[in-house]
């Protein structure tokens, strides 16, 4: 596995990374700086993949990059957008960018009403949901009120949203730029993220569901607290073992590269891993606050226990379901998870 790119795209430029497609590079207020975009040259101009996160450094970027791609042959002309997944660093600028060039924005159903939720209901609620949700796997009281005492990232990322979209499905082949881009949905990360292959460009727009040096978080919702997200996950990572492994994987973080089914396995790999730490780990009860160190070994900040605690209650809800755990809630008002005797 390997990038052929050296370089990155400049804040408010682009970088050629195939004929007809270019990288956009844009900035993120967390610890994972920045989210990739793309623009494919269409009929007309340009379709963009992903909008980047709503802050009005992003906005300015996309000022300065409208502004560049004016004074090229193919003007800036924004034909139509295009949205893999609903958190804000994707969807995060799609209503602004609809409102300013009036160009579509296309969506899978469950990420355009996830979103809608998310943002005008659970987005008032969310995190006294997730709260709960953290008390109830034992995260100690002081963590707990430093997330609470944190910021809604979702609004901050997300001024507002489309009032309406185009609907993508699995499957679907979107004509751009005279060429097929096929629609690859994938599930456990969100909703109902969807990916764009194009055959005879050799390129695959994956998203965040494969990601060249770091995994897509795999967590579950308090909404959906039984959840099994990871075998939605790893079903997806089998079904995209079909693309041809000398495909350009153009991810949402990281640089594009090479070598997708070696990623894959690896993505495979990383998981089985996590399982076996965790099966060992719950020998004798542990609650999944308890796991974290087992799971990370790193202090987290409070934006990154978030993410931490459901990816812990994903992977122990994963062998609960496979029969290799069971959950047993203590007096102490606490779940916790103890291995099953083969």
């Amino acid at each position: 596995m390997h990038t052929p790119f050296a370089s990155l795209p400049a804040p408010g430029g682009t970088l050629t990374v195939g004929a007809g497609i270019q990288w956009v590079r844009m900035p993120l207020p967390f610890a994972l700086n920045h989210v990739n975009l793309w623009l494919l040259e269409d009929e007309g101009g340009w379709a963009i993949v992903d909008t980047g996160y709503g802050t009005l450094e992003t906005m300015a970027h996309w000022d300065q990059l409208l502004d560049t791609l004016a004074q090229g042959p193919r003007g800036n002309h924004i034909t139509r957008i295009l949205v893999t997944h609903g958190h804000p660093d994707h969807v995060g600028l799609a209503a602004w960018l609809q409102d300013r060039t009036g160009a579509p924005v296309a969506m899978t159903l469950g990420e355009f009403y996830g979103a809608q939720v998310f943002w005008h209901g659970l987005g008032h609620s969310w995190k006294q949901e997730a709260l709960a949700q953290f008390r109830l796997h034992g995260l100690p009281e002081d963590r707990l009120q430093a997330i609470e005492a944190s910021r809604d990232s979702y609004r901050a990322g997300v001024p507002h949203l489309p009032r309406h979209y185009q609907r993508m499905l699995d499957g679907d082949r979107i004509e751009i730029g005279g060429r097929t881009w096929q629609v690859h949905v994938g599930h456990g990360h969100s909703p109902e993220h969807a990916g764009l292959f194009c055959a005879e460009a050799g390129v695959f727009i994956s998203g965040d569901m494969v990601l060249p040096t770091i995994t897509t978080n795999v967590s579950v919702p308090a909404s959906s607290p039984d959840d099994d997200p990871l075998a939605r996950y790893l079903a997806s990572l089998d079904r995209f073992q079909a693309l041809p492994d000398a495909t350009l994987v153009l991810p949402s973080h990281g640089r594009p590269f090479l070598g997708l089914h070696e990623r894959l396995e690896a993505l495979r790999s990383h998981h089985a891993g996590r399982l076996g730490i965790l099966q060992a780990a719950c020998r004798e009860p542990r609650c999944a606050a308890d796991v974290l160190g087992d799971l990370f070994g790193r202090e987290l900040d409070s934006h990154q226990t978030i993410f931490a605690m459901g990816e812990a209650i994903a992977h122990l809800n994963h062998l609960e379901h496979r029969g290799s755990l069971r959950r047993t809630l203590g007096a102490d008002g606490i779940l916790r998870f103890v291995a099953i005797p083969a």
